[in-house]
């Protein structure tokens, strides 16, 4: 992580809660011998478009981990209804940032080089309100099917037009060349967006689908989505964590 050539300062939050359904505890779970927020905090470290990195947590176990391998936190409220509104909370507490990236704590295998692509299109594009990111997929592909993979479409110039849970989008007739896409859950905002998106009550489509980016589309903001082939897995329960320390152990041979 290095200081970027633009004018704009870039801060990269990462929310970690203790609270989880499937998984209590998970940002402190260890892998490899290291506490899995620890994994994504070394791989942000290898960004060279962030200009700041924290932790956001309500919790003090999660901070005094933090705090002991290095890192920074911002402690903020536990009542949060959405990670976003901890991502605003906590980046106030760096005014001088003029954008702000959501990197999910859960993924130890983020690839660096896509959190700095979303840094460059947010800083290059004064009309974005917001990027994110997608995996093509084959629309053979059965994950397609499942509620629990967020797809999204796109216009001709790369933004957003719609995310769902359902298949996405309906091929009734075959399109050459037409992939699924599957969304990543990493968002990067401009400062002045995400101080307006978290005073907006969650709109009707949201609460529907059960997805907060589609309350900046019903508010009309423009969100990029970029193309990538990182397809670096989450943790979402204790078998998933064993698969990714098996995936680390490989990778370090």
């Amino acid at each position: 992580m290095s200081q970027s050539s633009f004018p704009n300062s870039v801060l990269g939050v990462l929310p970690a809660r203790w609270a989880s359904t499937r998984f209590p505890g998970k940002p402190l779970h260890r892998i490899a011998g290291k506490p899995l927020i620890q994994h994504v905090w070394e791989r942000c470290l290898a960004c060279s478009r962030l200009d700041g990195l924290m932790v956001a947590t309500d919790d003090e176990r999660i901070r005094d981990v933090v705090l002991g391998f290095g890192g920074r936190v911002a402690m903020t409220s536990a009542d949060h209804p959405t990670g976003t509104d901890r991502i605003a909370e906590a980046a106030r507490s760096v005014p001088e940032a003029t954008h702000v990236i959501n990197i999910q704590g859960d993924e130890p295998l983020i690839d660096p080089a896509l959190i700095d692509e979303l840094a460059v299109a947010l800083l290059e594009d004064p009309a974005l309100d917001m990027a994110t990111a997608a995996n093509p997929l084959d629309a053979a592909d059965p994950v397609v099917g499942d509620p629990n993979v967020v797809k999204v479409v796109t216009a001709l110039d790369g933004r957003a037009l719609y995310f769902s849970r359902s298949p996405l989008p309906f091929f009734r007739n075959a399109v050459v060349g037409l992939p699924v896409l599957r969304h990543k859950g990493i968002y990067g905002y401009r400062r002045s967006f995400l101080e307006r998106f978290v005073t907006w009550a969650p709109s009707p489509l949201e609460m529907a689908e059960s997805l907060e980016q589609l309350r900046a589309l019903e508010n009309g903001a423009s969100i990029r989505v970029l193309i990538t082939n990182d397809t670096s897995p989450g943790v979402d329960t204790p078998e998933q964590a064993l698969e990714i320390e098996r995936l680390l152990s490989t990778n370090s041979h």
